[in-house]
């Protein structure tokens, strides 16, 4: 089986390594680097969120996770998270779980995606998404403490997704 299906919290614990790994890393996601599992559930599969996954012979090489950005009145755009094992980079499973993403929110009904804190040191994700029609509209100075960079700008990026 190849493809992008909806998770369940079943899967996490084939989600757990790729979560783990990515966030131990500290280069583009704010948790705390020592988030353990049962933290890590609790963020990927958190309320209001759908997650989905991207799976190679059984082996899940990507995932995503898509919610309201904000409650209410802001409820219309959604953010979204990725993750890519590093085996599975440069496959062009980012830019599957991107479109994908895109489909999906416009399914459930919301209008526009952001991304609250593109880390500016992870210019592959920022081509990416640009690429894939994302502008920035924000530049956060010194917003993301990176373990070698130090304290680096993060980005907000945006799309309007509707007609």
């Amino acid at each position: 089986m190849k493809g992008i299906r909806k998770a369940s919290i079943d899967d996490f614990d084939a989600i757990w390594p790729l979560f783990r790994d990515i966030v131990a890393a500290g280069e583009s996601y704010p948790y705390p680097r020592d988030t353990n599992r049962e933290q890590g559930a609790h963020y990927w599969f958190g309320v209001h969120q759908v997650v989905y996954v991207y799976e190679e012979a059984g082996v899940i090489l990507g995932t995503y996770a898509l919610k309201p950005n904000q409650p209410g009145l802001g409820s219309h755009v959604c953010n979204c998270g990725y993750m890519v094992a590093p085996e599975g980079r440069g496959k062009g499973i980012a830019t599957a779980l991107c479109e994908h993403s895109q489909q999906e929110a416009l399914a459930l009904g919301y209008k526009a995606m952001q991304y609250n804190l593109v880390v500016s040191t992870n210019e592959t994700a920022i081509r990416l998404w640009q690429k894939l029609g994302f502008d920035v509209k924000a530049h956060l100075p010194g917003a993301f403490h990176h373990p070698t960079a130090g304290y680096v700008d993060a980005l907000v990026m945006y799309k309007w997704l509707a007609d």
